[in-house]
């Protein structure tokens, strides 16, 4: 195992460490996503824009005598990373810096990019780690050439390290904002970390780039969280490392549009006791990720963290005659013309008092970046507080921003209400209170 422990160690009382110096914020993958993400906290800086959708700017925790009246600004209480500390960098296999990316992706107009446009070039991405056998449809062009996976997970290693000493880094965080990768299950490769790194070493063919990135963020103790449904931290070998390392995991798959709202109406209706016989989603969405989703086996990976939402809230099992017999179905459709304003439709085929079909329709037209960069802020900041409290392995409190929860070993399912989420999310956050 490469001996890689160069952060500073994290506090082993349960209490978060103050959140000194700066934070250094790694994002695989500087596409649409994270170039929206970078040039908000920049506007965010200046004074040019509020971060909304963010809790960890924006909400207040309950108070924690009676949870019925407001408590102090989250990011007060519990000694969160300021936005003033926050250095931005990452990898690309396309773009040359932030302020490119976001003048190809689109999602910002002009006059946004102009009072920041010279702090966006700054940002300079590194040469990505990227493999067209995991995601087909993108032809990169800035692609380190390594002669091996170990190698490459090497590279990476040299780049974090590099990065912290150049941005004088406290700490470090890493949030996967690249492509969905084609869907395949772990294997043996994935069990331990040594099996894991003898395929390094032997090219196995079943190791991908998010897999390396995730074992480089991990052996130089730097939080991951996977913003993608790609399966790299359901695999054994990083979750043995986060324990190992002492360093915090979370995912899976950014909760931002279409999810976001079946996660609230699902508990709705089960709350009633309301009847679904079936719930067909379809999406259009024209920017990176909707070309790469066009991909039947890169689709796949999305379509598996999507469908198991229904089926974890509405609990078919105690309630067949409400859920038995429920059809559930999820399309994504690549439309160039939509750029990343992607929309949702939600036909569902409801039942109530003595079987009688209702239907519910929702068209949902958002902006799948500026749903997302809130998220990526906000878990990079938690996941620093969690490592400053010593925290490791599956962070689930963090579930409410994942359409796909990962399990920790004491839990058989994932919790994915909404509701439920946001209370676990501030509790654990008013245990960290000051």
């Amino acid at each position: 195992m490469v001996g890689v422990m160069t952060n500073t160690e994290p506090a082993s009382t349960g209490t978060p460490a103050p959140a000194t110096g700066k934070l250094g914020v790694l994002l695989p993958g500087v596409g649409a996503v994270s170039s929206t993400l970078i040039a908000g906290v920049l506007a965010a800086r200046n004074g040019g824009a509020s971060p909304i959708g963010s809790l960890s700017q924006l909400e207040f925790l309950p108070n924690p005598a009676d949870k019925t009246t407001t408590g102090p600004p989250i990011r007060d209480a519990v000694g969160l990373a300021h936005l003033d500390d926050l250095v931005f960098g990452g990898w690309d296999p396309i773009s040359a810096n932030a302020l490119e990316a976001a003048e190809t992706a689109g999602v910002l107009d002009s006059r946004d990019l102009a009072p920041i446009s010279g702090e966006l070039e700054g940002i300079v991405t590194m040469p990505a780690v990227f493999d067209s056998d995991w995601v087909r449809n993108l032809d990169p062009v800035r692609v380190k050439e390594p002669t091996s996976k170990w190698d490459a997970a090497l590279a990476l290693i040299d780049d974090i390290e590099r990065f912290r000493s150049e941005q004088n880094c406290d700490r470090l965080v890493m949030v996967w904002c690249g492509s969905t990768e084609v869907y395949k299950p772990a294997g043996p490769v994935h069990a331990t970390v040594s099996s894991f790194e003898q395929g390094l070493k032997d090219n196995d063919p079943d190791i991908s780039p998010s897999q390396i990135y995730a074992y480089a963020a991990m052996m130089t103790r730097t939080p991951y969280a996977n913003g993608s449904p790609n399966v790299t931290c359901d695999s054994g070998f990083i979750e043995q490392l986060s324990i190992e390392q002492q360093t915090p995991i979370a995912g899976k798959d950014f909760k931002t549009g279409q999810t976001l709202l079946k996660t609230t109406i699902a508990p709705a209706l089960r709350a009633r006791l309301l009847g679904v016989r079936g719930w067909f989603s379809t999406n259009i969405l024209g920017n990176r990720d909707g070309l790469v989703l066009d991909d039947p086996d890169s689709f796949k990976s999305k379509e598996v963290s999507k469908l198991g939402v229904l089926h974890d809230i509405l609990g078919p099992e105690q309630l067949p005659e409400l859920y038995g017999n429920m059809d559930h179905e999820v399309r994504i459709n690549y439309y160039p013309p939509r750029g990343d304003e992607k929309e949702g439709w939600d036909n569902i085929d409801i039942f109530g008092w003595m079987d009688y079909p209702m239907q519910i329709k929702v068209n949902f037209l958002c902006r799948d970046s500026i749903l997302a960069a809130p998220i990526v802020l906000d878990l990079a900041l938690f996941m620093d507080l969690a490592a400053r409290a010593g925290e490791s392995g599956v962070q689930d409190w963090l579930s409410f921003y994942f359409k796909a929860p990962q399990l920790t070993p004491e839990q058989s399912a994932p919790e994915h209400d909404l509701f439920v989420q946001r209370d676990n999310l501030l509790d654990k956050l008013v245990a960290w209170s000051r």
